[in-house]
């Protein structure tokens, strides 16, 4: 069964999120606040992504590169539910990439696309 990739990376300010269906077709970005309030906030984001798109998501916390924050609570909190059939977190180390230019006011999303083609989809 196929697959949505999903990469999640806390920064200073915000978290950044994208969701691919395959290594060419973004479906999903968003740029929401840097701590979810609630603490299931990212297994049911995942949950529904899954179940919107009837495929598992198979999903990339991507810390520790350049603006990255693993102090979030999106780090704290997101091996407590393990998602079932669902989804599956994995934690991966960003490195030092650097960001590229801009997309349409939500900022960059290059680096993370990378990383879930490269991470995720393995």
């Amino acid at each position: 069964m196929e697959s949505i990739w999903m990469g999640v990376a806390p920064g200073p300010q915000t978290t950044r999120v994208i969701a691919m269906a395959g290594p060419s077709e973004t479906i999903l970005k968003a740029q929401l606040l840097k701590d979810p309030v609630h603490p299931r906030a990212l297994s049911t984001l995942l949950e529904a992504v899954a179940l919107w798109q009837g495929q598992p998501v198979r999903a990339a916390l991507c810390v520790g590169g350049m603006g990255s924050s693993s102090d979030s609570n999106l780090c704290r909190e997101a091996f407590l539910d393990d998602g079932g059939a669902l989804f599956s977190v994995t934690w991966v180390h960003a490195g030092a990439r650097r960001p590229s230019q801009r997309l349409h006011g939500l900022g960059s999303f290059r680096d993370l696309e990378r990383l879930v083609i490269e991470e995720v989809a393995r």
